[in-house]
């Protein structure tokens, strides 16, 4: 049977659990799909292929992955269901066993996935129950993840997520991600910069630069992440990039400097604090201090003043008591920062912080969880309401919105504007930036 008869006329659905690599990723597949004739299904349309990639970062990801799961099979009778990412390669055999799946996918096997469709899919749902009991496993797990799986994609965004780097060597005692991903590889320089020019030649204006421990980025090819920002930067008809996450002990000031002066890198920075008491980031094994991550947000605003700064922070760790807490709540409140991203820790199978004595209550969790959450909102607003009235640059995006097309401004201040049918989206367009949307979520604007 030809790969096009197999793919022919059918239809495919995807969905996306966890962090912006996955997003990328999951959008590769289906660009691969898409050149063999598979079609995206519209709404409330049957898919022939279901793709749901997930994540595994807490035990709360791993419950949404399975309701997704679930869900999809329910509502795609039927269907081909594939299931990849970091919790497809933690826990296969749990996935496999959920009815209605038919293949599960290992971290690195996601390219493949062209090849065991095509064995696969011609089989009627039967049949391939009947085969998979004959092979007893329909799983492809992968143990050893070595290669570099390149991916760049916008899907249905504006924005392009360029995959520059995978996999991490660090090891936090709270961690899977080294285990779902591997070790630590990139790409080359030279193939990014292709990939780049590649965006441009296709009209994409922005690209999200993403990895697991993207200023890890050389590890495999000698090179490093100013070397690729650098190369970046000069390719023409690109007029946005940003950094997704960046480890505060790798984001050097070389790279802010750099940034703060470059031709298309926003004043835009994540970066994972996920501690602000220097005896819970050592517990963590973090491979930094409170005080090397305060004076990198100090850098960043003396070079960059309009930078939005969004941070992880997780609440509730094992060995992390009320005053350690404390500690943190008033490192954060006293920082420069723009935004919260709060995670509730819980316990991950084979990480090394079961072996700490102290637990949190969940109840607690949650009450920590909430404060910082209400500090996020009381400094992001702060941030946003220092731009009201200002002349701002956005790309406009797409909005499900009849007459409405949203946007981010250069740091990254999500805006909604009113707009005629004939103005389109991928545009750089100059506006003034006004109060609040109804629900809160961005700054009204007009076109100048």
């Amino acid at each position: 049977m030809t790969e096009e008869s197999v793919f022919k006329n059918k239809k495919a659905i995807y969905f996306t659990l966890g962090c912006k690599l996955n997003f990328a990723e999951t959008s590769t597949i289906g660009k691969l799909l898409q050149s063999m004739g598979v079609t995206k299904a519209r709404q409330n349309e049957k898919a022939d292929i279901c793709v749901i990639n997930t994540c595994s970062v807490t035990e709360v990801a791993d419950h949404k992955c399975r309701q997704a799961i679930h869900k999809m099979v329910k509502q795609h009778p039927g269907a081909f269901v594939v299931v990849t990412g970091c919790y497809a390669q933690l826990k296969p055999e749990t996935v496999s066993q959920i009815e209605g799946v038919d293949l599960v996918l290992g971290a690195e096997q996601k390219g493949d996935i062209l090849k065991y469709l095509e064995e696969r899919l011609p089989l009627l749902p039967k049949e391939r129950k009947i085969q998979d009991a004959a092979h007893e496993s329909f799983t492809i797990p992968s143990k050893d993840i070595r290669a570099f799986a390149p991916s760049c994609s916008c899907g249905d965004r504006t924005r392009y997520f360029l995959k520059v780097q995978d996999g991490c060597d660090y090891y936090c005692t709270y961690c899977t991600i080294p285990f779902a991903r591997g070790r630590s590889r990139n790409g080359s320089i030279e193939s990014l910069v292709a990939q780049a020019r590649q965006v441009a030649e296709e009209g994409g204006k922005e690209i999200v630069l993403t990895g697991v421990n993207i200023g890890d980025f050389g590890k495999t090819t000698g090179e490093s992440f100013l070397d690729l920002v650098k190369a970046l930067d000069q390719v023409e008809g690109i007029l946005r990039y940003r950094i997704s996450s960046i480890e505060p002990n790798l984001l050097t000031d070389e790279i802010i400097d750099y940034c703060a002066q470059s031709r298309a890198f926003m004043p835009h920075f994540h970066i994972p604090l996920q501690s602000g008491s220097d005896e819970v980031l050592k517990l963590m094994h973090r491979r930094y201090t409170t005080q090397l991550f305060a004076e990198k947000v100090a850098h960043i605003k003396e070079r960059m003043p309009d930078a939005f700064i969004g941070v992880d922070v997780i609440v509730g760790t094992r060995g992390e008591t009320n005053d350690l807490f404390e500690d943190t709540y008033r490192f954060i409140e006293n920082l420069d920062i723009s935004q919260l991203h709060v995670f509730s820790y819980s316990e991950r199978p084979g990480t090394m912080a079961l072996k700490i004595e102290h637990t949190v209550p969940a109840e607690e969790k949650h009450l920590r969880s909430q404060r910082l959450l209400a500090l996020s909102e009381y400094k992001w607003k702060k941030f946003y309401q220092n731009y009201i009235g200002t002349e701002q640059e956005v790309l406009l995006e797409k909005s499900k919105k009849r007459g409405i097309m949203h946007g981010f401004t250069s740091n990254y201040i999500k805006v909604e504007i009113q707009t005629s049918e004939d103005i389109k989206d991928n545009q750089i367009a100059k506006v003034r930036l006004g109060d609040f949307t109804e629900d809160g979520t961005a700054l009204h604007a007009t076109l100048i």
